[in-house]
């Protein structure tokens, strides 16, 4: 009578909308399940959405009003529909302190969230609070969330409340503690990889829900690691038989089944426990046994059992006694009428099959109604286990039963395996040559291109090499067979790419070896192949290489070949084609053709395909002409491994000093580093105020280059830049500062040998210095930079190139200049004192690899007879000659690189001061090479004659001159004559 007043109760609420919903919540369930169509249902949900948005954000929401909208949320996720307008509510009401709205918050999270969303950063702290509380109702909600929603990333921040709470009183918490660690570890091993010993302690909890949870974890860490569990396997099967016996309270009965679901887990555990090992094997025999007896077969749940159990009997050290039992369970299964219990039983068949074949035969009949039955699933699941029980008595049936199915079927996916079993299992079990040739014929024609192409070439090899048993006469037979077969087949349309090469192939290598078929008929038959796949380059490929191998037979067996029209056709056409490949295997056939038999014999052998071809790996058939080589003067190779860390400098010959910057070079890439200090003589490095009269150096013609002038507004942004492989670092440019002018820097006569010069103001160099020095910031090129350029030029640019090659030919004239000069050095030293009080160093850079001098004697190292190894030995002979040269010497040299036409040997040794305007700014260094430096145009330089310029050539200077804004008659006319006449 009570349980009709409350049926009755129930009822009442739900037609009031009862059980804490409103009516009209159960109206939208209601409404969206008699709805006809999936338009009207979108159509009802999306009402209810602009419903939902416009009632959640009205203020002052009652808290049962806001529960249900949360509910009616959820409602919408399920039905796969954008709720997430509303996940912020959900994640407020987890902040809630009754218990009901807490959980429904909690239930919602769970269900809109994920673990990496933005907002689980604001339930952290509410989750660390929540498994704090009192209330373990509170507590089991907020682990169920510790399960679902946090991440890698916030496990440290949970990890030591969730341990703490596997002493819990209820055993509820300790369940759901044992559940969240478990998903830790599924998350981040190395974060619980110290909290496994707790996992140990919970299987001997006194709650069965605890000990029951705790093989979840185990099993997992089982399965990686099998060997630091051996010793648990008294335990579980301790447990398993007290599970097995009822000793559980009956609350874990499902279907009068004790606690089934822990039966199957600790099932699974023995199973992996048990593999291979004998001893742990016998202890589970027992109650494995056991339960194949007392377990009731009547129920789902009881099959789930004993196929769980028979699982565990194929998975251990086998007993006879349990693969009786085993086999008695898979009978049952393979007789039902269920397609579940024959699946079932199939599966367990063709696990037991391993240990025991025999099995199998006592269960033919029901084999072979699962392959007739429409049940695909059942259907392919039988066939797995006909191709784990196929031997050479019972292949043909199975596999043309297989073949029969692929045919059947349209599933590309399931066709390529059964394909590939089919060819398998024909290689293994063939009963003769004839069936197995057809077998592979019916695969090839019936899966078309789905055949994996290590099929075909599997099958290609073994025709080539026979069956392995020393017969010639069944590997003839059988290559005979394939080309018959072939013959009778190539004729079909539309036949598989892969099919058709190993016809090609297989007609190419035997189609003549047993003398049934002529030359002209194959060849004629691969035409037809070729010119039916016009648009398959692999198989007219395949093609031209078989007429190749037909007529390299046929001249080395003395006949006489006689190529057939449309072969002639054929080959014409595939000389012109625009694939490579066919271009250089039609002009091989025309080759072989004309070569006589001996060299074709040795060229193309009959029947060697699966011949080893030696190979020389260390090419000594080169002796001979690596040692002739040697003998007439070439270079040793050197091998990769001893080029790592050699100077460019062992590349270089002395006669051809520029043979090197263009050649590859082998060092690795490096940072720059930072100039090493040495005291070089500053008459050197910086221009001189003195003209100083010497004979110029004889430059032969052949080692000039002439570089491109860059404009004049590269000049702030271009430098020149030595070569300074192999070199110590020693040069630099100079540098200047702005700092007042001395007293001898100011506009001065001075007679030097007789000559008398005009010094230009000091002033003037120093102004100029400063503003080219704030337009060029140090640049460090990276080495990604440097690397790139160097791969895709050579260098970081062609421009620093030619620079780098001018600069480096200037800088070996003046250093052999400056090293043989001592008396005038002394006077240009002199008056460089006087400048060097003004000189700021700026930072050291690429460039600025020296430092400034002092005014000194000679050094004891004379740092320019380091280079002289870089010269030619006719500039050697030639600087030997002429007289002392101070820094600014080196202008002849760049005169002759940045004109024209190469400097004349025999100029004058005369020296003329060169024109400056009203500001003292020397423009005609600008047209000498625009690239220097502003601060040299203040110097004085000696000038040679130059000869053979053209008409063309003087205008062409003219124009640079007044593009500058200079013009010849505003300037000293007898200089620009002698210039550019």
């Amino acid at each position: 009578m009570e349980q009709l007043k409350t049926i009755g109760r129930e009822l009442a609420m739900g037609s009031q909308g009862g059980f804490g919903q409103s009516k009209e919540f159960l109206d939208l369930v209601k409404s969206i399940g008699e709805a006809r169509s999936k338009a009207e249902e979108d159509r009802i949900v999306l009402h209810e959405i602009e419903t939902l948005k416009r009632r959640i954000s009205e203020p002052d929401i009652p808290k049962r009003k806001m529960k249900e909208y949360i509910i009616r949320l959820v409602y919408i996720e399920m039905l796969g529909h954008d709720a997430s307008f509303g996940y912020i509510h959900a994640v407020k009401m987890t902040h809630d302190d009754t218990l009901l709205l807490k959980r429904t918050g909690y239930l919602a999270v769970t269900l809109f969230l994920n673990d990496d969303h933005d907002l689980i950063i604001l339930i952290v702290n509410t989750i660390q609070k929540d498994l704090r509380s009192d209330n373990y109702l509170v507590v089991c909600a907020a682990l169920n969330a510790v399960c679902r929603l946090i991440n890698e990333e916030t496990i440290p921040a949970m990890l030591p409340q969730v341990v703490d709470l596997l002493a819990h009183s209820k055993e509820a918490v300790r369940k759901k503690a044992i559940m969240a660690l478990h998903r830790f570890y599924q998350k981040s091993p190395s974060s619980v990889s110290h909290l496994v010993s707790n996992f140990r302690k919970r299987l001997c909890d006194n709650d069965p829900g605890v000990m029951g949870a705790t093989l979840c974890p185990l099993f997992d860490l089982i399965t990686i690691e099998v060997h630091s569990y051996k010793d648990l396997v008294v335990s579980f099967v301790s447990i398993l038989k007290q599970v097995a016996e009822r000793r559980l309270p009956k609350s874990y009965d499902y279907h009068q089944m004790p606690a089934p679901f822990i039966q199957i887990r600790l099932l699974k555990i023995l199973a992996l426990l048990g593999s291979g090992d004998k001893q742990a094997s016998e202890n589970m025999y027992t109650v494995v046994g056991d339960i194949f007896r007392k377990c009731d077969s009547s129920s789902n749940i009881g099959n789930a059992v004993l196929y769980e159990c028979v699982c565990c009997v194929s998975s251990i050290y086998p007993n006879p006694k349990l693969l009786e039992a085993a086999a008695d369970v898979i009978s049952r299964f393979l007789k039902s009428d269920s397609h579940n219990l024959k699946y079932m039983g199939i599966d367990s068949l063709g696990r037991l099959i391993k240990m025991s074949p025999e099995i199998a035969e006592q269960h033919q009949l029901a084999v072979i109604d699962c392959l007739e039955d429409p049940d695909d699933t059942l259907k392919r699941k039988t066939f797995e286990l006909l191709y784990k029980m196929t031997k050479s008595s019972n292949v043909e049936v199975i596999v043309d039963r297989m073949i029969d199915y692929m045919i059947s079927i349209n599933d590309n996916h399931y066709k390529t395996d059964i394909a590939s079993r089919c060819v398998e299992l024909a290689e293994q079990f063939a009963p003769s040559n004839h069936w197995f040739i057809l077998t592979m014929n019916k695969v090839f024609e019936h899966a078309g291109d789905l055949v994996n192409v290590k099929v075909a070439h599997n099958l290609m090899r073994l025709i080539a090499e026979g069956f392995g048993e020393d017969d010639d006469a069944a590997d003839s037979q059988l290559r005979s067979s394939a080309v018959e077969s072939y013959l009778h087949i190539i004729g079909e349309p539309k036949l598989p790419s892969v099919f058709l090469q190993v016809i090609c192939w297989v007609l190419g290598e035997y189609g003549t070896a047993d003398g049934k078929y002529s030359a002209s008929y194959i060849t004629g038959k691969l035409c037809d192949v070729a010119e039916a796949c016009s648009n398959d380059e692999t198989v007219k490929a395949y093609a031209v290489t078989a007429l190749m191998k037909i007529y390299a037979f046929e001249i080395a067996a003395g006949r006489k070949v006689d190529m057939l029209h449309e072969c002639q056709s054929l080959v014409e056409e595939l000389s012109a084609s625009h694939s490579t490949d066919l271009q250089q295997r039609a002009y091989e056939l025309q080759a072989v053709i004309c070569l006589d038999a001996h060299a074709v014999e040795n060229i193309i052998p009959s029947d060697a395909s699966c011949e080893d071809v030696e190979i020389d790996k260390n090419l000594s058939f080169l002796n001979s002409y690596v040692q002739q080589s040697m003998e007439n003067g070439a270079q040793p190779y050197i091998p990769e491994t001893q080029r790592s860390g050699m100077l460019d400098t062992n590349f270089r010959s002395q006669d051809q000093p520029e043979a090197s910057l263009h050649g590859l070079r082998f060092e690795a890439y490096e940072l720059p580093k930072p100039p090493v200090p040495s005291r070089i003589h500053t008459a050197s490095l910086e221009p001189s105020t003195e003209l100083v009269p010497a004979s110029e150096p004889a430059y032969p013609k052949d080692t000039h280059q002439v570089a491109t002038v860059p404009s004049v507004s590269d000049a702030g942004s271009s430098e020149l830049k030595l070569r300074l492989d192999g070199v110590q670092r020693k040069w630099g440019r100079p540098a200047y500062s702005s700092s007042a002018p001395s007293p001898s820097s100011s506009t001065s006569q001075n007679t030097v040998n007789g000559v008398t010069q005009i010094d230009a103001a000091g002033s003037v160099i120093s102004k100029a210095h400063k503003t080219n020095d704030s337009r060029k910031p140090r640049v460090e090129i990276s080495p990604e930079k440097q690397k790139l350029a160097a791969s895709l030029f050579g260098g970081s640019s062609q421009t620093e190139k030619r620079s780098t090659s001018a600069s480096h030919k200037v800088t070996k004239a003046v250093s052999h200049a400056a090293g043989k000069s001592q008396a005038p050095k002394s006077a240009v030293v002199s008056n460089q004192v006087t400048v060097e009080k003004t000189i700021h160093q700026p930072p050291p850079d690429l460039l600025d690899l020296g430092e400034p001098a002092v005014p000194s004697t000679t050094p004891s190292v004379d740092p320019f007879k380091q280079l002289e190894g870089l010269l030619d030995p006719t500039q050697v002979s030639s600087t030997a000659n002429h007289g002392a040269v101070g820094a600014a010497t080196e202008s002849p040299d760049i005169i002759a690189l940045y004109g024209k036409t190469p400097a004349s040997g025999h100029s004058s040794s005369a020296a003329i001061s060169l024109p400056t305007n009203g500001d003292g700014v020397n423009f005609t260094a600008g047209l000498l090479d625009a690239t220097l430096s502003t601060a040299h145009a203040g110097t004085t330089l000696p000038t040679q004659s130059i000869k053979g310029l053209n008409a063309k050539d003087s205008l062409e200077k003219d124009a640079l001159v007044r593009q500058m804004g200079v013009t010849p008659s505003s300037q000293n006319p007898n200089l620009f004559r002698d210039l550019l006449s």
